[in-house]
């Protein structure tokens, strides 16, 4: 008994160690997931995305959930888009705020996104500033990649 309990705590201290090493992965874990992120005149102080995560994988139906700065909105909406794997549009829709917009705080936004049943394979989501002036100098997005499967 004493011989196993040395065992595990041998087991545990070598996990331990080989994780904080950055030693040991997890598969289908990616951890470094703020590579994948492009942001675009924007920035993690501007737009925070909580789902999708980059690199989910979603199905023909998702919710993208988040909080944005009130100045990304405009008349409490921002525009959502989702590119194939060619950068064809799959889909346009728009995330709503779910609080009052009109503030320079983060504001928690939710959108739905509803893809073609056709299409399955990768994918990248993109969160753009809803710029009502058209200006090019105001345009800001982020995007990031998504697989769609079920």
């Amino acid at each position: 008994m004493k011989n196993f309990l040395i065992f595990i705590l041998f087991v545990i201290v070598a996990l331990w160690y080989g994780f904080s090493q950055n030693k040991i992965s997890l598969p289908n874990v990616s951890i470094e997931t703020k590579e994948q992120i492009i942001y675009d005149r924007a920035s993690a102080d501007l737009i925070v995305v909580e789902l999708p995560f980059p690199g989910a994988v979603t199905g023909k139906e998702f919710s993208v959930i988040g909080k944005a700065r009130g100045y990304w909105f405009f008349e409490a909406s921002f525009p959502l888009e989702l590119l194939d794997k060619d950068g064809k549009v799959l889909v346009n829709s728009f995330a709503q705020a779910e609080s009052e917009w009109m503030t320079e705080d983060f504001i928690p936004f939710k959108g739905e996104i509803k893809v073609p049943e056709s299409y399955i394979g990768p994918a990248t989501l993109i969160l753009r500033k809803d710029n009502a002036s058209g200006l090019p100098e105001h345009d800001a997005s982020i995007s990031f990649p998504i697989t769609v499967e079920y």
